[in-house]
């Protein structure tokens, strides 16, 4: 089983890769391949960010416009994966909307965690387990809000999008090693908010 799921990794990766190709050489097809498959982490990083839901759809699409823009008009050797552009897009895009705005909005998470996710019956796990990481989870999402933008955005950058270290890296313009130690603060600054 595990190797089977290593192999859906390994496949995955392949595959966003040949889509990255076709997509430097400005494929519009293979664009809209792209925008299916992250058009829904996309939208759920940028709820998390503003959290209403009319002004993330309009964000959303906004910030795959801006990278088809982007992908016509520049060179995008500077970027290893599709995601870290769309990523890095993304995260400009909140930026300048919250400048536009002018007013900053506390983030707010519904308690039962739905945001999209797609849930799997695994009939291995007991129920009990599975109330329990529920139950986490909502507690979890619950304490976001009242982390530093920055500790909040790795943690959902890493555990709720799940972005590889480097991809984060690009991101958000840090080595590696600063990402791993942001990480580590905002896990430590969560873990002292929680308990």
């Amino acid at each position: 089983m595990a190797l089977d799921k290593i192999k859906n990794i390994l496949d995955e990766k392949r595959q966003e890769k040949k889509l990255f190709s076709k997509i430097k050489k400005k494929d519009q097809d293979a664009f809209i391949k792209a925008y299916d498959l992250y058009i829904d982490q996309i939208y759920r990083f940028v709820y998390f960010k503003i959290s209403n839901a009319e002004e993330a759809n309009d964000l959303t699409s906004a910030i795959f416009l801006k990278t088809w823009n982007y992908i016509q008009n520049n060179s995008v050797t500077d970027f290893k994966t599709l995601r870290a552009l769309i990523y890095k897009i993304a995260r400009t895009s909140i930026i300048d909307y919250y400048r536009k705005n002018s007013k900053m909005t506390t983030v707010a998470f519904e308690k039962d965690g739905e945001f999209g996710q797609k849930e799997f019956a695994d009939e291995k796990q007991d129920v009990l387990k599975k109330i329990e990481i529920a139950s986490d989870f909502a507690a979890v999402t619950e304490k976001l809000p009242e982390l530093k933008d920055e500790y909040r955005e790795v943690i959902i950058l890493r555990f709720i999008n799940e972005l590889s270290i480097n991809e984060i890296a690009q991101i958000i313009n840090k080595s590696k090693g600063s990402v791993r130690v942001l990480i580590y603060r905002a896990l430590k600054a969560l873990r002292e908010i929680c308990e």
